[in-house]
């Protein structure tokens, strides 16, 4: 199928899901494709496991751009790589552990003419308690910063326009770490037209998991608060 027909692109970044990329990705497919035309672009980021396989065998079966990468790159560099690959007039981004509901997709299609970037709301968000309590202490001091009109900008639930998503996606960088989170915010220092919809968040598929040890997250959030003055100093740039 040629590029130039695909309603939608569906990004998902990968890293080491291969007991349950299969199910998510034929979930989301089943949910899309009767009414519309949608090709994934799988972000994998050197995975450990088979992720690699599993994904290349469904891909003879599903419409997807495959993005594999030897060695991990991080989940920020992996999603700005595939955003900057979008062709279709929309890109639909998701996480790949099954917390995001595809069902809710189209609460976010049917606006899609009138914003240039709708993002998810997590309600209510289901992660552990601690990750609640820091995300929550960040989000007072991001306000500060950028005073977004959004509820949960850390939410990887993310519709927009295939050129308000290369715009934005081709400043990324400044956040190692918190993807969404410098989304959002060159979101918002781009004027662009916004919307936020309920989502549904799920358990994840394949159980608890813990991208980074509880004792890094001091240093990691020091890491976000820094890169919040590189990101208002960028927009201030551009201005």
């Amino acid at each position: 199928m040629d590029k130039q027909e695909f309603d939608v692109e569906v990004l998902l970044p990968v890293h080491n899901e291969a007991n349950i990329i299969e199910k998510v990705i034929r979930e989301i497919y089943t949910e899309f494709s009767p009414r519309i035309k949608c090709q994934f672009i799988i972000c994998e980021d050197g995975s450990s496991d088979n992720s690699q396989e599993v994904i290349t065998q469904l891909s003879h079966e599903i419409p997807m751009k495959l993005i594999f990468s030897t060695e991990r790159k991080g989940y920020s560099k992996a999603v700005k790589d595939g955003m900057l690959t979008t062709t279709a007039p929309y890109l639909l981004c998701l996480d790949s552990d099954g917390q995001c509901d595809p069902a809710d997709f189209w609460k976010f299609w049917d606006s899609r003419q009138d914003y240039d970037v709708i993002l998810g709301w997590r309600k209510p968000r289901r992660d552990a308690s601690w990750r609640l309590f820091f995300s929550h202490m960040f989000f007072l001091v991001y306000q500060l910063f950028f005073h977004v009109p959004f509820h949960d900008p850390s939410c990887p639930f993310m519709l927009a326009k295939k050129d308000s998503a290369y715009k934005i996606g081709a400043k990324m960088g400044a956040m190692q770490q918190g993807f969404w989170w410098e989304f959002v915010a060159r979101v918002k220092l781009a004027n662009l037209r916004t919307k936020e919809v309920e989502i549904n968040h799920r358990d994840r598929m394949g159980g608890k998991t813990q991208v980074y040890k509880l004792s890094k997250v001091p240093g990691i959030g020091i890491k976000h608060f820094l890169a919040l003055f590189t990101i208002l100093k960028d927009g201030r740039r551009n201005d």
